[in-house]
């Protein structure tokens, strides 16, 4: 890409000015010895051409739109529109949640994202013993496809586009999904949006899981195949490194461990007998923007060049969407701090930038107050005028990958890809992604990196604004928003009047019939399907499986 004799040239330059800058912080030193970023990754003074001498710009870089899709999956990225701006959202009861769902569109919100309570997410009713004091804690308590129907009343499904943060039953609440919308007169291959579905995250970092790991992966390719054929438009998993990096991995790692993992399921979904170019160009991911704005950029450049090489060459996929890493982002989650929350706006900000400068397809901005409890109406506002800010105000959104060929920039893109590949090559010796969980490499790569980063908080090597540096006095935080722990007794109460008024008989034949399926090859998708639409509850489809899978038990790491 540069001329040999003067790239030389300017090598000699630099290495000269190098030893005069070196002369000069002996006498006056710099504010460490080293810099790094979070992957451990030396930061120089200064970078030249010298840096990225071995670019090729139409093998490495190319045009936005174009393999290896480094700029960005789409030729004119924010030009032609922006991301969709999607707060994810749940709390309380179905009809609260709606609410905040319809605020947030009035709001100029254009996608929804639904959050589950923790009983949800792990597949028990409400009336569980074990959901005891976790209903609608975290997010929407959903027991039945009545509940599902409350939740989106007034809210139109072919106009707009939901996200759903839900793994192990991640089928029956998709089902559910499908259902509320026949109610409405909407199609199924009308529907966009994207389901999590993503159960070896879970294994790594979440801990959000019901079944073993074989037939969670059978769950989650029957929803690969259903909905090729029967909901094309929707996105059938969001390949996770979001908690990857919220449990304590670099920006490396969560490139590294969340491409694993999707390794895992093309391989799944290829070894069941589907054509990668039917399912691929319906994988989506989603990744966590961080504090540090120019490797948090370098990240996601990274993670769309490398991705696209592994479905070109080791799945042999032709379609080229099936080639584009198109991802969600979260804010990091982590990096909020409960000591002076107001910074925490400032940190979305920063963190915000990252993501549009990364290129990426959807965001959700966390709100100020979430290191304390459930955002208000206020905070989450403000969250969303982050993105609206960014969006319209700061000019990042004009021209397609505004900081290609930065030098450091391209630099680090190169080394966190170089890195990424480095532990994809090591889970490809242990024998992939489901066999390194199961020996614990990944589990304890993220351990040493956690502790690493907490070490250096407690010694004042990393400073944290607020927390270990520039602390002040603090009142008691008010007007938290508060779930009223009696949304659990409301459950119950619905859930035990639906009990009385369904056709009971209906639903025992549904779940027989879904439990026959489970115990042979079926799809299982239209079995949960039809226990749905009968008002079969979620703990009721989950404990039918749960008969025939079990359920999975952690190795411990330590």
């Amino acid at each position: 890409m540069f001329n040999k004799e003067k790239l030389e040239q300017l090598k000699k330059a630099h290495e000269e000015w190098e030893n005069t800058v070196t002369k000069a912080v002996a006498k006056r030193p710099e504010r460490k010895k080293e810099f790094e970023t979070s992957s451990g990754i030396a930061v120089k003074r200064a970078y030249t051409p010298a840096d990225i001498e071995n670019l090729d710009y139409d093998r490495d870089l190319s045009n936005p739109g174009e393999y290896p899709y480094t700029r960005g999956v789409q030729p004119t990225m924010y030009r032609g529109k922006f991301w969709t701006m999607r707060q994810y959202a749940g709390f309380a009861t179905a009809e609260e949640s709606n609410k905040r769902y319809k605020y947030l569109l009035e709001q100029g919100q254009t996608g929804l994202s639904v959050a589950f309570d923790l009983p949800t997410q792990i597949g028990y009713d409400s009336d569980h013993a074990l959901s005891e004091g976790e209903v609608g804690k975290v997010g929407v308590a959903i027991d039945s496809l009545k509940d599902m129907e409350i939740l989106f009343d007034g809210i139109p499904l072919d106009k707009v586009s939901t996200s759903m943060t839900t793994n192990a039953p991640a089928s029956v609440l998709l089902a559910m999904y499908i259902a509320v919308a026949e109610k409405q007169g909407v199609s199924s291959d009308q529907l966009s949006g994207t389901i999590q579905n993503d159960i070896l995250k879970e294994y790594i970092a979440r801990g959000t899981y019901i079944f073993p790991v074989e037939p969670s992966m059978r769950l989650i390719t029957n929803i690969f195949e259903y909905c090729s054929k029967h909901v094309p438009k929707w996105n059938t998993i969001s390949i996770s490194g979001y908690h990857i990096r919220e449990a304590g991995s670099t920006a490396a790692q969560e490139v590294a461990f969340t491409l694993a993992d999707g390794i895992a399921y093309v391989d799944a979904a290829v070894k069941a007998g589907l054509d990668v170019d039917e399912f691929g160009p319906r994988l989506s991911f989603f990744f966590n923007s961080h504090n540090e704005i120019l490797e948090e950029v370098a990240k996601f450049r990274a993670a769309r060049r490398l991705w696209a090489k592994i479905m070109k060459e080791r799945f042999k996929a032709e379609d080229p969407k099936s080639m584009m890493l198109r991802f969600h982002t979260q804010t990091a989650g982590c990096t909020l701090t409960a000591q002076q929350p107001d910074n925490n706006v400032v940190r979305v900000a920063m963190q915000t930038l990252a993501a549009v400068l990364g290129g990426t397809q959807s965001l959700h901005t966390n709100s100020r107050d979430e290191a304390l409890a459930l955002p208000t109406e206020d905070s989450v506002r403000i969250a969303l005028r982050t993105q609206q800010i960014v969006a319209y105000e700061s000019g990042v959104t004009e021209t397609a990958d505004p900081l290609a060929g930065s030098y450091y920039i391209e630099s680090l893109t190169d080394q966190i890809e170089q890195k990424a590949v480095e532990y994809l090559n090591k889970i490809d010796e242990i024998g992939g992604a489901a066999k390194a969980i199961e020996k614990g490499y990944i589990q304890k790569e993220i351990q040493d990196s956690a502790y690493k980063y907490q070490k250096e908080i407690e010694a004042g090597e990393r400073i944290v604004v607020g927390v270990n540096k520039f602390q002040i006095k603090e009142s008691a935080p008010k007007g938290l928003l508060k779930v009223d722990p009696k949304v659990g007794e409301l459950q119950q109460k619905k859930l035990a009047e639906l009990r009385k008024i369904r056709d009971n008989t209906k639903v025992n034949a549904a779940l027989e019939k879904l439990g026959n399926a489970a115990k042979g090859e079926d799809n299982l998708m239209p079995f949960i399907l039809d226990a749905v639409k009968a008002y079969a509850t979620l703990g009721e489809i989950c404990g039918v499986l749960r008969k025939v899978f079990g359920e999975y038990q952690q190795s411990i790491v330590l």
